[in-house]
């Protein structure tokens, strides 16, 4: 059985400015897959490649696959639900299956705009993937289908039909990706100009935060052997030549033990001197780890990504964040007191945000001083509590532009076009002040080649229009605001099934809230009258 993975072409000059990504999804899907005999897997990466819908056509026409899969983020569903389109018209005996978060939590709502997806994937696929393969190659997947775990799926008289949720993969050690099946030359990062690779040491986070659904997604968190990460590395190293790293966990620093014994691993196995890496992790992680940052660097870690967040506490305790505005700056300096490249992360555009709150962030920025910030709109993921909290004020449905770069929230006090152009004028004054006075003068060596090379990155983005999707906004500096034009599809609505489905959870929610109360109530009661009599009930309160 031939089986195809598809990575859609989807592009919207964020985090793609530093590189080309490889999509580690089809290096552990195909892996798990060729552990269970399935071996004739092929790749169409259409992101990296900037593959036409003709293009496409043709590589599925050659290739003829029998199973066809597909992964989507939020902004990349529609480019996800036309390349199985694609794959219906040239491959209509092909099974078609598409996973990836967004389909997970919104596969109402995907099934009812794309009936010609077969199947979803819903959850970490490793294990449900091989159950679903399995099943087709028996030439019974119909009739298997409502016994795999994990699935949604039309029925023939037209219902949506979920199973229930797969368990997710407990031993996380025994997953081995196949990172053969990507085209290594094409994956660069951009500051160093050196192939980079997106490993997994865990996966799932403890912490809720209102804007994410990451913990939702992966659920209970797991981490790997550090012996058997390194094994990892060392062949992405030596076998694809890798010179960059980043972690794929949400924040692999939570296990401080197993994290420390990741880096001395590292470390005795001379890969510092092959590999440099970063990492997104919380602020209080970075306080809690002072005395080991030495040890850190010394590992090879360069780049650290901070949830800094917001300037403003009031925002912190809104996004749940469990951390402080004072912790931000602190570990800030720690890390670059480490000699480790620090970035500053700061989400904007909730519909409390003003010129003055966006200003507030820009003196943070300055006053934190971090090599790099980032000023990320704000985008209410559908399946986040923060999305539902938001209710009637969320008003754009397109999801193509869920993708942190264009402003889903329009402010109360300001409209979008005025938003970005605020956004532009904090990234404007920061790198002016950074390609001046830092980049070039400060440290020596790797600390300054790493820094030019991120001014590069950004100067060749905002030169090809790319950063920020400018270009596609008309863009072009605080005179052009008032032609600002961010393309949203306002046909795009919430279909009926996934309202249904919203309001079914919500009434769940409320059941289950209502019954621990009552059993609360119950368990109350007898302990405050235990004395006898309403006398000694009102003498006990």
């Amino acid at each position: 059985m031939r089986v195809v993975f598809i990575h859609p072409n989807y592009h919207s000059g964020g985090a793609e400015i530093a590189g080309n990504w490889p999509p580690a999804w089809v290096a552990y899907l195909g892996g798990a897959l060729k552990s269970a005999g399935f071996t004739d897997i092929h790749f169409l990466d259409a992101m990296t490649n900037d593959m036409t819908e003709d293009r496409l056509r043709d590589e599925l026409r050659r290739l003829q696959p029998d199973l066809i899969g597909c992964t989507a983020i939020t902004p990349s569903i529609y480019m996800a639900e036309r390349c199985l389109e694609i794959a219906r018209e040239v491959c209509p005996q092909a099974l078609r299956v598409l996973g990836g978060i967004h389909a997970t939590f919104m596969y109402q709502q995907v099934l009812t705009e794309a009936p010609y997806i077969d199947v979803i994937v819903r959850g970490e696929g490793e294990e449900i993937i091989v159950d679903l393969a399995r099943a087709f190659a028996a030439g019974n997947w119909k009739e298997a289908r409502a016994g795999i775990k994990g699935l949604a799926y039309i029925t023939d008289d037209g219902k949506i039909i979920a199973t229930p949720a797969a368990p997710t993969v407990k031993n996380f050690d025994a997953v081995e990706p196949d990172w053969t099946l990507l085209e290594w030359e094409k994956y660069i990062y951009v500051p160093l100009g050196v192939r980079v690779a997106i490993p997994n040491m865990a996966r799932g986070c403890p912490f809720t935060c209102s804007f994410c659904s990451q913990w939702k997604f992966w659920r209970d968190y797991r981490i790997r052997d550090p012996k058997k990460v390194v094994d990892e590395i060392e062949k992405l190293v030596n076998d694809h030549q890798v010179g960059f790293f980043i972690l794929a966990d949400e924040e692999p620093t939570i296990n401080r033990k197993k994290f420390i014994a990741f880096c001395e691993e590292l470390i005795a196995r001379g890969l510092p001197d092959k590999v440099k890496w970063g990492i997104n992790t919380r602020v209080t992680d970075i306080i809690r780890d002072e005395v080991y940052l030495a040890l850190y660097r010394k590992a090879g870690l360069v780049h650290v990504s901070l949830g800094t967040e917001a300037a403003a506490q009031l925002k912190l305790d809104r996004f749940n964040k469990e951390t402080k505005v004072a912790e931000n700056k602190k570990a800030i300096r720690l890390l670059r007191e480490a000699d480790i490249f620090t970035e500053a992360q700061f989400i904007v555009g909730l519909e409390n945000e003003t010129a003055e709150t966006l200003e507030e962030t820009y003196r943070m920025a300055r006053d934190w001083n971090p090599d790099l910030a980032n000023w990320a709109m704000y985008t209410p993921w559908p399946f986040s509590p923060l999305f539902q909290e938001l209710g009637d004020k969320v008003e754009i449905f397109d999801f193509s532009k869920y993708n942190f770069v264009t402003p889903i929230m329009k402010p109360d006090a300001m409209d979008r076009a005025e938003l970005l152009d605020r956004v532009m004028n904090n990234y404007r004054r920061f790198y002016m002040i950074k390609a001046l006075f830092h980049y070039p003068w400060r440290g020596k060596g790797f600390r300054r080649r790493y820094l030019l090379g991120c001014l590069r990155a950004f100067m060749k983005a905002g030169f090809e229009r790319k950063f920020y999707d400018l270009g596609k906004h008309n863009y072009w500096g605080p005179q052009s605001k008032d032609k600002v034009d961010f393309g949203f599809d306002m046909s795009r609505t919430i279909a009926p099934a996934q309202m249904a489905d919203w309001q079914a959870a919500s009434d769940r929610a409320s059941q289950l809230r209502a019954r621990k109360a009552g059993e609360a109530e119950e368990a109350r009661i007898p302990v405050l009258a235990c004395g006898g009599g309403p006398e000694s009930h009102d003498a006990h309160v």
